[in-house]
């Protein structure tokens, strides 16, 4: 399906029907990072129409010239919201790493209308130099699997995996790698330029009291957790979440805890969405 606008016409893929949610992925795969961990949430959770995108110069979206940074790719998600769900109407935002990152952004537009939000993994500094990581440590590793890969497989994997075993390969493959060889690497390097927001969302936001879910990785070396500490207290509905053998794919490493903690967040979202129609 496509959203088109006036400049950009940004793929997407949608199930189900019911309140809505939009997904977001992160930075250079596509939104098969998203369907592969949140579609087996909601295989048994009716009611909810889930609305995945392929950000602009990943997946099927095309790059635009005049997108030179995240506040002009803040801005197309502003707006495909605005196309998709229009009239004001309620939704909930789900983001991992990048995707969290303009998940925040949004708060600062769209708060009012923002009834939760799911973090994964989520980048809480654009910039990787100021944020501040563990190091990668590697707690399973498949030698005769990574044997069987291509250098380029290989590099790829390992480069961010905790948990290098067959299950978790052939996730990584499907739902990642085959992003990221679609991905348009000249216009994501330019974006890399102008890669934090021109504001800092929390103060703008204030806080923000809808429920919340913040899932990050006790191995993860790309975002990390210990940057979440910074901003929690913006968040008082919040589960902070730190898992242990879980990296950057925490969402194919701890996949179980990932769908059970998903599906409580959900139940406190409907929970507060009963509350304010008393």
């Amino acid at each position: 399906m496509e959203c088109v606008l006036d400049d950009v016409t940004v793929h997407y893929v949608e199930y189900g029907e019911g309140f809505p949610v939009l997904m977001l992925h992160g930075f250079s795969p596509d939104h098969r990072l998203m369907t592969g961990c949140m579609e087996p949430v909601f295989a048994d959770r009716p009611g909810w129409r889930r609305i995945y995108l392929d950000l602009p110069g990943m997946g099927r979206t095309k790059a635009a010239d005049w997108i030179t940074g995240s506040d002009e790719m803040l801005s197309v998600v502003e707006r495909v919201v605005e196309r998709l769900i229009p009239h004001g109407a309620p939704f909930l935002v789900a983001g991992e790493s990048y995707g969290g990152y303009l998940a925040r952004g949004l708060l600062t537009r769209q708060a009012h209308r923002m009834a939760g939000m799911l973090l994964i993994c989520p980048a809480i500094h654009a910039e990787k130099e100021k944020r501040d990581l563990p190091p990668l440590t590697v707690l399973a590793r498949d030698e005769k699997l990574l044997a069987e890969l291509t250098p380029e497989e290989r590099e790829e994997f390992t480069s961010i995996a905790v948990v290098q075993d067959r299950c978790s390969w052939e996730r990584f493959e499907r739902e990642i790698l085959s992003g990221l060889q679609m991905a348009d690497k000249h216009f994501l390097n330019k974006l890399k330029q102008r890669f934090s927001f021109s504001f800092d969302v929390e103060p703008l936001v204030g806080r923000y009291d809808k429920p919340v879910l913040i899932l990050t990785g006790r191995q993860d070396d790309c975002t990390g957790y210990r940057d979440v500490w910074t901003i929690l207290e913006h968040y008082p509905r919040a589960s902070f979440v730190v898992l242990d053998r879980a990296g950057h794919n925490l969402q194919i490493e701890q996949s179980r805890l990932f769908t059970a903690l998903v599906h409580e967040w959900l139940d406190r979202v409907e929970e507060e969405l009963r509350r304010e129609k008393r």
